[in-house]
């Protein structure tokens, strides 16, 4: 795991002002990475690095003195339209990276490296993203016990979770070719329903569209076919964290899901936060990873040491939803739900040991969803269909409106930041999507 070091001092400040507002997403502590361009051009796409309102253009520093060494290799490979490259370079050039751009931002930086940083220096609200890197394949996992029971009680009161929930990290494979990154606009899925009572399914547009609050966990360096990816080893091949709604449409998922999983339920939108936040900048939210007594304990190929002492991570996270009606009459969104990742059942680290066993190769660029992420409080459910029972309790919006789905035109922001005493705050930026009219014709 990520140990602390000078990077995540909370007194360091960065000579650009933005960065040192308080509750700012991109302190000098932070520097997630994204893919971009100046919007409305047909610029090159290239790596970037968020710090304070500014985005720091890994093309145009590269191209400069500023960098030396490893950390100068590690700007070039993430100039780059994709971070691949970068991602298979491993923590060593990451980290390289980190700690160089960390001393040119840092205030006491050189005259001469600041008027190099400024020329490199775009502001966010002038450039556009794209997905960061090429994904080869994306693995969603089902891993929050509270959002499992809340949705297996849905449907049987005193019902519990099946018995393999507690013993490994279940998943399925979902679809890359529909993961767009924030701004995302799709249409309400078509697919097939089986009405209550009905004897056959019919084809409709789905009426039961919900979201899915998750992580999106970036694979860095990967492994070969037949090698297994051991718990110790296995944040190592982890680059970083984003924000991922893992868009539902209940009802057709309900009928297609047995045996298989779910299909056309899900793989019509999946919407990603631009900014990656690295493992590193995470180290000072590491906590212990708890497993109830009563419950199983992990097989020994997912069980380590430090995983039980630091393998969960502290973010907080939040839902909040803006109608059509609000954004007509320029209100604000609703907030529907907050919780931190740090209840899941199973762990990053788990969970990528446990797709390896078998012998599965995992690429720089793959993409793994969390699984929804629900709290065991009241309000910090992860998704509609909890929030509002099944669509039975529909959730009040704070206008007078409500919801037990969402409707079309409402647009979905997932928000998440880390925040302690005596640590920087580290934000992660906003993935925003918004659910447009089905396509009926």
């Amino acid at each position: 795991m990520s140990a602390l070091d000078h990077t995540h001092d909370v007194n360091a400040c960065s000579w650009l002002d933005s960065a040192n507002a308080a509750g700012a997403d991109f302190p000098i502590q932070n520097l997630p990475f994204s893919v971009f361009r100046r919007g409305g051009t047909q610029e090159t796409f290239r790596g970037g690095v968020a710090i304070g309102d500014q985005v720091l253009d890994l093309a145009a520093l590269a191209g400069t003195t500023a960098l030396q060494g490893t950390a100068l290799q590690a700007a070039r490979t993430a100039a780059q339209p994709a971070l691949n490259d970068f991602f298979a370079l491993g923590p060593t050039a990451w980290r390289a990276l980190r700690h160089g751009l960390f001393a040119l931002l840092k205030d006491g930086a050189t005259a001469a490296q600041m008027a190099l940083v400024r020329d490199c220096l775009v502001p966010q609200r002038e450039v556009e993203h794209t997905v960061p890197a090429r994904i080869g394949d994306y693995t969603d996992f089902y891993t929050s016990l509270d959002h499992a029971v809340n949705c297996t009680r849905l449907m049987l009161a005193d019902g519990d979770v099946t018995p393999n929930f507690r013993w490994l990290p279940i998943a399925y494979h979902g679809r890359v070719s529909t993961i767009g990154v924030s701004g995302q606009q799709f249409r309400r899925p078509m697919g097939q329903v089986m009405p209550p009572g009905a004897k056959s399914p019919v084809y409709q547009a789905c009426a039961r569209m919900d979201y899915e609050l998750e992580l999106g966990i970036w694979i860095g360096q990967g492994n070969a076919a037949g090698e297994p990816i051991e718990m110790a080893q296995a944040e190592q091949h982890i680059f970083g964290i984003c924000l991922l709604n893992d868009w539902s449409a209940r009802d057709i998922q309900v009928w297609e899901m047995a045996p298989l999983g779910p299909f056309l339920a899900k793989n019509f939108a999946t919407t990603i936060s631009p900014w990656i936040v690295t493992m590193d900048a995470l180290a000072p939210y590491r906590t212990a990873w708890p497993r109830p007594a009563m419950d199983p304990q992990p097989l020994d190929y997912l069980d380590a040491p430090a995983n039980r002492e630091a393998g969960a991570i502290d973010i907080r996270l939040e839902v909040w939803l803006e109608s059509e009606r609000a954004r007509k009459e320029g209100r604000g969104p609703a907030r529907l739900s907050s919780t931190s990742f740090r209840h899941q059942y199973w762990s990053v680290a788990q969970m990528v040991t446990h797709h390896t066993v078998g012998g599965c190769a995992l690429n720089p660029g793959d993409l793994l969803g969390s699984g929804t992420i629900s709290g065991p409080g009241p309000g910090e459910a992860g998704a509609m269909i909890e929030l509002a029972y099944g669509g039975t309790r529909p959730v009040p919006l704070g206008d007078g409106g409500e919801r037990g789905f969402l409707q079309d035109g409402d647009a979905v922001m997932l928000r998440g930041w880390c925040e302690k005493p005596g640590s920087a705050r580290i934000g992660f930026g906003e993935s925003r999507g918004q659910l447009l009219p089905a396509r009926r014709e």
